[in-house]
């Protein structure tokens, strides 16, 4: 039963691999340089973070937006990112259609520069790890799958190396045997902290993460506290993870609070009665949250400010430690703090993605986080790429030289395991399902050739 369950597991193991290595490769590399790109942006863009604009006035950080908002016509200010010197101040604006653009303001709250958000350094390495580049729901689903079957691939290929012959010690090895061992050896070494990260990457996939996300909102002793709040204003990726689809509360003053919300809030004018700017940082003095931290507008005349400090922003000089982690609402009217949240009002599922997503991003511990992170990367690509030379080394020509399909039973073990994996990643489930149909296809098939070559 054992050499059964071996030879299963091969096969399962290689067909896999076929076909999720280059999704593999490509979530790896890009991985790889979301893991640095903060320091790529540092050097990349230091006129936009660092420089001071050639026009020397002091302003109000109110009367700077006002004037990038005279600059690029159409656009109004939707988020304001105030982060800890030397970097500049980052405007998000925002038009009609829903276009975005970055623009930075220096110490004296003069326009510096601008930048689109699409092709900024991290945020194609994020859309390139995250969808692909692509996006829709297809591609965020083969992604998560990708990563799912990883998990397998590691654990079956911990069952392999352990009950196989890879690390035993052979006189005379061939080639095929020396890449197998290689392969093994780098592929055990890796798998723990491998399926760590894969893991601590979950809660931002399509099925999985919104598992997560929803049993973290349904029950809030694990998860995240239960705010009274109003319907949602944004999906902002700034807003903390544990707290990103919370409804904040509604703001209670205002001349036109009553009214029904507009699209698009004319925010620099301040038509409605909204309290500047600066008076709100003014008040976030005053609830003790300091610097980096990103301010969201209301999206309509019953919202509230969303002030939040992120353990997970992907906005270079923004992230913080996961225990500084708060997201805080103010009236937009008033200014006054309505409720706040930290990360020591967190249930224990909040708080392990929490730390566990900036560990995934590779900046939880610093620089050796991501030398850690960099490192095992590396080495799952070399995994990869000695597994693709072993299958090589035993691979006939015009053959794909596939491990055998076995006609026994499935062992209670395996079956078990597949279970187990199943339930924990329900699209590996949902694939598995699909697996199983065309290893019965393929058994049936063979079993027809087998009684015409009889007949």
């Amino acid at each position: 039963m054992e050499k059964t369950n071996y030879t299963r597991f091969w096969r399962w193991h290689f067909y896999a691999a076929l076909f999720i290595t280059p999704l593999l490769i490509t979530l790896t590399l890009s991985g790889i340089g979301y893991l640095f790109y903060t320091n790529v942006e540092n050097n990349w863009y230091k006129n936009e973070f660092f420089n001071q604009s050639s026009q020397t006035e002091q302003l109000t950080i109110d009367q700077g937006m006002e004037k990038a908002k005279q600059t690029f016509k159409d656009y109004s200010v939707s988020k304001v990112i105030v982060l800890e010197d030397p970097y500049n101040t980052r405007l998000t604006m925002t038009n009609k259609d829903g276009d975005q653009k970055y623009v930075f303001l220096d110490s004296n709250y003069q326009i510096v520069g601008s930048q689109n958000p699409k092709y900024t350094f991290s945020n194609v390495m994020r859309e390139v790890h995250s969808s692909l580049f692509v996006g829709g729901t297809v591609v965020n689903y083969l992604v998560e799958l990708a990563a799912c079957w990883a998990i397998f691939l590691l654990l079956s290929g911990i069952y392999m190396t352990f009950k196989g012959r890879a690390l035993k010690k052979e006189p005379n090895p061939s080639k095929r045997q020396k890449n197998l061992k290689w392969h093994a050896l780098i592929g055990t070494i890796i798998t723990i902290p491998m399926v760590i990260i894969i893991f601590t990457g979950l809660p931002w996939s399509a099925l999985m993460g919104d598992f997560i996300y929803s049993a973290a909102q349904k029950y809030p002793s694990i998860g995240t506290p239960a705010l009274k709040q109003n319907p949602p204003t944004s999906d902002i990726s700034e807003i903390p993870w544990a707290t990103r689809k919370n409804e904040p509360p509604a703001s209670t003053g205002g001349s036109h609070a009553e009214h029904n919300g507009m699209a698009a809030m004319d925010h620099t004018s301040n038509p409605s009665g909204m309290i500047a700017v600066q008076q709100l940082m003014n008040e976030v003095k005053q609830a003790d949250i300091s610097k980096p931290y990103s301010i969201i507008y209301p999206k309509n005349e019953q919202g509230v400010y969303t002030v939040s400090k992120s353990s997970n922003t992907g906005v270079t000089g923004l992230d913080v430690s996961p225990y500084d982690e708060v997201t805080a609402y103010f009236d937009q009217y008033s200014g006054k703090l309505i409720s706040k949240v930290g990360f020591e009002d967190y249930g224990i599922l909040a708080k392990w993605f929490t730390w566990g997503i900036p560990l995934h991003e590779g900046h939880l511990f610093g620089w050796l986080n991501k030398v850690l992170n960099l490192v095992v990367c590396l080495l799952f690509l070399l995994v990869i790429f000695w597994g693709f030379r072993t299958w090589l080394t035993r691979k006939k020509k015009n053959s794909l030289s596939a491990p055998p399909n076995l006609s026994s039973k499935l062992s209670v073990g395996f079956i078990i395991f597949m279970l187990l994996l199943g339930c924990m990643m329900p699209l590996f489930g949902i694939s598995l399902i699909l697996a199983v149909l065309i290893e019965i296809i393929l058994s049936f098939k063979k079993k027809f050739q087998n009684m015409n070559i009889a007949k």
